[in-house]
């Protein structure tokens, strides 16, 4: 009786500090359970790495407070040895309440292509032990992972748990939703236990902190973070869905306030908890030697106007109609025509290609590039003006997979035009797709339908979709071919990393053709 009744006065005390008290809820009792409290405490939420260079990377953690200390000091060390006999850099962090007792360290000095193993330690006990890696220029391949939208109301993380055990990893590359904003049941299948807290549309710092906290404290998520460094970009879901510079379809400034303030809270926390590097502009670039430049976008906040109604809507062809703004697409051109790399490669949220979903109820997204076609073409123009070659779009957001041969098809015309790029896009890590959307429909129908979207006469550039199934992408990369692979779990309802589907398609250099390995 006093063990039972000790278990659950440790249960209380760490919710007490990671969450607000009133905000306790059975399913949270039910993910933490005694290992873990016992293993972790007080490093809850595991370690995480990112934003890798050739001598830096960003080391993450945080750090439960005891008993609301103002300050929490926590030191850190990281070396080339997992048992770290030889420690390579060490040092102090002091965190408090205005950083959620969060602790973000840029480790510099650090040696090119080189695999570090990093800690953090306080209240004289140690976190667990991550690993990362910096870049490498001088590799002749590399191996990214692609992955976007992961709603802990959707089910189990177990595309994370299985991306965990990948090896060869240069980086993870999260398109974004890495949360979702929507209250508990909102936006959900209604099945699962794993309710979002607090309780609410999250709107406050407070709200966001909460979130980003309970999605971290994922055992598949943490063991990701452990075992990869990630690059990361934030889509909608991070700030309110369908987000624009100025506003967004989910929000409404009588019922939650002024939308500039609710963006603020939600990039506050945002940077708090991941591990980015912080500077003004969220969209960047990281250069792997020769092979590829990695060219992360930003398509929400920093120059995005208000979606259009529909292809009927007057505005949609106005010439500043912006997804990226004018000061980050005069970034992303130049750094297209700069290159020196092989491949560009471009960490994209929303579809690039033009896509007719083929659905009576649905055929054109408008907040995709779609919508945004005038912008596109100053794109397209670059390219095919400057004879760039060798150009892979990466893209999140919709849930499904996605190849395409880039043809840039005007609106208003069905005159094909040679491709001048390829694009994949990643399915959804468990966020819903066509499989729960119409979860009375017959999976051959699904199937039936994938095949005609992809045939020619409908969308002739897309050569692969999969509008059913969970995972994430490989991208392996060399001068000679990219390989994309899609891996799809089993199942969403239990924990099970097992893959039970895998696809890859292949381009080699300065084709923009694909090629699908297996079928």
């Amino acid at each position: 009786m006093i063990k039972c009744i000790a278990f659950y006065l440790k249960i209380f005390f760490l919710c007490l500090f990671i969450f607000d008290c009133s905000q306790l809820k059975k399913p949270f009792l039910e993910e933490v359970d005694n290992l873990r409290i016992d293993s972790l405490a007080p490093f809850y939420h595991g370690v995480a790495s990112g934003d890798p260079l050739e001598n830096k990377v960003i080391i993450w953690t945080r750090v439960t407070p005891k008993n609301y200390e103002k300050k929490i000091t926590v030191s850190w060390q990281i070396s080339e040895f997992s048992d770290f006999r030889n420690i390579h850099k060490n040092g102090q962090f002091i965190t408090d309440s205005n950083r959620d007792y969060t602790v973000k360290v840029d480790v510099d000095d650090l040696k090119p292509g080189t695999t570090y193993y990093y800690q953090f330690e306080s209240y004289g006990k140690k976190s667990i032990i991550g690993k990362t890696k910096t870049i490498n220029s001088s590799s002749d391949s590399l191996r990214f992972a692609i992955v976007s939208c992961s709603d802990y109301q959707r089910g189990f993380f177990n595309s994370y748990s299985s991306l965990a055990e990948e090896e060869n990893i240069d980086a993870v590359v999260h398109l974004g939703d890495y949360i979702y904003e929507y209250k508990s049941r909102d936006y959900s299948n209604g099945i699962f236990d794993r309710l979002h807290l607090p309780d609410k549309e999250i709107v406050t710092l407070s709200d966001y902190r909460t979130r980003h906290s309970q999605y971290k404290l994922d055992i598949d998520l943490i063991d990701a973070h452990k075992n990869h460094p990630f690059i990361l970009i934030w889509d909608d879901h991070e700030t309110s869905n369908n987000t624009y510079k100025s506003g967004a379809e989910n929000h409404q400034e009588l019922e939650e306030g002024d939308f500039d303030e609710r963006i603020s809270y939600a990039l506050k926390a945002y940077y708090e908890w991941q591990p980015i590097r912080e500077s003004s502009k969220p969209y960047r670039n990281f250069t792997f030697g020769e092979v590829a430049d990695l060219i992360i976008l930003e398509e929400r906040l920093e120059g995005r106007t208000k979606q259009a109604i529909s292809l009927e809507d007057t505005s949609l062809f106005e010439p500043n109609r912006s997804m990226l703004g004018s000061t980050q697409l005069d970034w992303f051109l130049k750094r297209l025509s700069d290159s020196k790399s092989q491949w560009k490669i471009i960490g994209n949220q929303v579809i690039f290609s033009y896509l007719n979903y083929g659905r009576p109820d649905f055929n054109i997204n408008l907040d995709s590039w779609d919508g945004y076609p005038v912008e596109r073409q100053k794109i397209a123009d670059h390219i095919n003006s400057n004879k760039i070659k060798d150009i892979v779009f990466v893209t999140g957001d919709t849930h499904q997979s996605w190849a395409f041969e880039v043809n840039h098809i005007p609106l208003d015309s069905n005159t094909p035009i040679q491709p001048y790029a390829i694009e994949f896009g990643t399915p959804s890590i468990n966020s819903g797709n066509s499989d729960e959307r119409f979860s009375n429909v017959p999976i051959q129908k699904l199937i039936d339908h994938e095949n005609y979207i992809t045939d020619p006469t409908i969308n002739p550039h897309l050569k692969y979709t999969n509008t059913r199934d969970h995972g994430y992408m490989l991208l392996d990369v060399n001068k000679e071919k990219v390989v994309a692979t899609w891996k799809y779990v089993k199942t969403l309802f239990r924990r099970d990393k097992s893959i039970k589907e895998i696809r890859q398609i292949e381009s080699v250099t300065k084709s923009n053709k694909l090629n699908l390995i297996n079928n």
